[in-house]
């Protein structure tokens, strides 16, 4: 989190480039953008086989896609594709190891308020995953309780940013996302994007 305070700072040191730009006119319109981030899966009980798999606490580099319409500059419509990378952990609990893993996928429609304040703007967002979850346990020395999964389902997110517009254009982003994933006890993600706004 210190290092998302940092980068906040930061975008906030630079924005004074934005404003070499003039005023800004680009108000509405599309955009597309993308992103690299971070994403943090925590599950407290992953399965029931044996007691022996009882916590995943991992996480992996992330990417996002998105294309969306700016209706002012107080709200837009958003649509994303994510790739949340693979969270796994090894276990040794009660004389059984192997190795979890754990991979989220999926497209969200996301809504966006923003709040310009001077040449940084703050938003907040909320919408919905539609994600597919594929895991896979692997024990070892004992093949027939390996399985693999794969499920699909709709869970709430919201989260917030701060961010920065060089040249009416390119607005860099930091975001940080909660997912509200059945049974998982956490699942966030931090981000750094870049849009441009046609």
């Amino acid at each position: 989190m210190k290092r998302a305070i940092v980068a906040a700072m930061a975008l906030t040191a630079i924005s004074g480039t934005a404003l070499a730009a003039g005023p800004d006119d680009n108000q509405s319109g599309f955009y597309l953008g993308g992103g690299v981030g971070n994403f943090n899966l925590k599950i407290n009980r992953v399965s029931d086989v044996d007691n022996a798999v009882r916590r995943l606490d991992d996480s992996d580099t992330a990417w996002k896609a998105f294309a969306g319409y700016r209706f002012n500059p107080y709200l837009s419509l958003e649509g994303a594709y994510v790739d949340f990378g693979r969270q796994s952990d090894t276990f040794d609990v009660d004389g059984t190891s192997g190795d979890f893993t754990a991979h989220l996928s999926g497209f969200s429609p996301q809504l966006i308020g923003t709040v310009p304040v001077g040449p940084v703007e703050l938003s907040a967002k909320v919408g919905v995953y539609f994600v597919d979850i594929d895991q896979s346990l692997d024990i070892d020395n004992v093949d027939e309780l390996d399985f693999d999964s794969s499920t699909s389902e709709e869970d709430f997110m919201y989260g917030v940013g701060v961010g920065v517009t060089l040249f009416e254009r390119l607005n860099a982003k930091l975001e940080y996302e909660w997912i509200d994933i059945g049974g998982v006890e956490d699942a966030n993600s931090l981000w750094a994007t870049g849009t441009w706004r046609f």
